[in-house]
């Protein structure tokens, strides 16, 4: 049995404390230059974990039950908290905030949900999503209005670009899930006889 005490597992754990402190740094100091170039540092730094872990956990055969379970919720926690935050301080409109939040964690209890007809791995378009919301979420953290024009088109457009794969992704998982179980049912319908 591998032991959960890895760097991957570190490291996932480390961006789960990052929250906290990720929010207290947004929500206390929302119009501080200084502060919100320090709260987009911690974003990243954090954000930076999920890429690290994932690549450390498969290439080192150091995957683990503790790492399947609480990276993707780290993950949520982390973007999810940049949306609210952001929201709250009156930078991105609520209603984006509420339909990517719906989708994230809709799609996670869906996966949960599942279980027994197999396992939904992550796609190609569910990454990109998540790089797609990285950028866009650092661009809107550096704080909008104190950017170049060229700037804040820049990240109007990533967020664009990140709301509408994450409805994409979210429907494809759907589609997804929908055939996971047809298949589940299809190979076991003598068991049911």
């Amino acid at each position: 049995m591998k032991s959960q005490w890895n760097v991957p597992n570190v490291l996932t754990g480390i961006r789960i404390l990052a929250v906290p402190v990720f929010a207290w740094m947004l929500l206390a100091h929302p119009h501080d230059q200084g502060w919100r170039w320090a709260t987009t540092a911690v974003f990243v730094g954090a954000i930076l974990t999920d890429f690290a872990d994932g690549r450390i956990a498969r290439k080192y055969d150091l995957v683990t039950n503790f790492g399947k379970l609480w990276d993707p919720l780290a993950d949520k926690a982390l973007t999810g908290m940049a949306f609210v935050g952001l929201s709250i301080i009156g930078e991105l409109q609520w209603w984006v905030t509420i339909i990517i939040l719906v989708r994230e964690w809709g799609i996670t209890l869906l996966r949960f949900a599942i279980l027994k007809y197999g396992v939904m791995a992550a796609n190609r378009g569910g990454k990109l999503k998540t790089l797609v919301q990285s950028i866009a979420l650092i661009l809107y953290l550096l704080w909008l209005p104190h950017l170049p024009l060229w700037v804040q088109w820049v990240a109007w457009v990533a967020m664009g670009l990140a709301f509408v794969l994450t409805v994409v992704t979210g429907l494809d998982y759907l589609n997804g899930a929908r055939r996971l179980r047809a298949t589940w049912l299809a190979e076991h319908a003598g068991d049911r006889a």
